[in-house]
């Protein structure tokens, strides 16, 4: 019989929760669960008023991912869903919005990683984050990574925008910042113009295009995740690595520190302490009245 848990006055079922999802390490799905449930006041404001795809991986890391996007058959009815727009040409999709604790723990049964849009579902028209995926290919690492980040953020700082990195939970990194006031389109044409910008400033080390004979050795600055339709690793989300990994937030400090790709690397059990001593590095980007325009 799968057991049926109380979150917040809602029923929510879990199951197989004695299943080992990582194999290197013998994280299980309870673990999962646990991680997830134990993290949620930081993980919430990050995934709150925001469509959802889910990356699930029910058997591990090892085991068949696939991306959920539309509400998942079965969902609850007190899961929050919203329409999201798509092409013109296709009608709106209907996403899950996870709100609060208990879609949290459903959603975490799944067994999944989270990604969510720059936007928000009440306005799906503005983005409100800007986002680089900084993604080395070998055999560059996140060490690089983090001197292409450190130029990104003076670059930036010229324009009154301000970044916060975290890792990408797999073998890169990612800068976000707040903004407000322009469209997807308009912050993924800048966030292009600085990918080429960085490129021109560090040939040897950067490429802003996607084309795979151009990646070894370097670091692929993504702009494109800002794009409407894309979506990025939501900051707390367990990653579908061989072990735990979690995207987690990091300090300019820890960047700029780096000297081997094991500095980044942060799993589920090492979460906790990290919030007891920094707090959520990334808060300053849930004060959306302090983002600053668009330049």
């Amino acid at each position: 019989m799968t057991p049926i848990t109380e979150v917040e006055g809602r029923r929510v079922a879990l199951s197989n929760l004695e299943k080992v999802l990582y194999p290197d390490t013998g994280f299980t799905k309870a673990e999962l669960v646990h991680y997830y449930a134990t993290s949620a006041d930081v993980l919430l404001p990050h995934l709150r008023d925001r469509a959802v795809s889910f990356l699930r991986y029910p058997d591990g890391p090892q085991g068949q991912h696939f991306f959920t996007k539309n509400v998942p058959p079965g969902t609850p009815e007190w899961v929050t869903t919203a329409e999201v727009p798509r092409s013109s040409a296709d009608s709106p999709a209907r996403m899950v919005v996870v709100q609060d604790l208990a879609s949290l723990v459903w959603a975490a049964n799944l067994v999944t990683e989270f990604h969510t849009h720059q936007w928000l579902v009440q306005s799906p028209d503005e983005a409100d984050r800007l986002v680089f995926d900084l993604d080395p290919g070998a055999p560059a690492t996140v060490v690089h990574c983090c001197e292409v980040a450190l130029w990104l953020r003076e670059r930036l700082a010229a324009d009154g925008v301000e970044a916060y990195p975290k890792t990408a939970g797999s073998k890169g990194l990612h800068l976000l910042a707040s903004v407000r006031g322009s469209s997807s389109e308009r912050t993924s044409d800048y966030a292009k113009a600085l990918a080429v910008e960085a490129e021109r400033a560090m040939p040897r080390l950067v490429v802003h295009r996607m084309t795979k004979s151009l990646r070894p050795g370097k670091v692929f600055v993504d702009w494109s995740q800002n794009a409407a339709r894309k979506t990025t690793a939501t900051p707390y989300t367990l990653r579908a690595r061989p072990a735990p990994l979690v995207s987690a937030p990091v300090t300019w400090e820890e960047v700029a520190d780096c000297r081997d790709p094991a500095q980044l690397e942060f799993q589920a059990g090492d979460i906790a302490p990290r919030l007891q001593d920094l707090g959520d590095l990334l808060a300053p980007l849930l004060d959306r009245g302090a983002a600053p325009p668009l330049p």
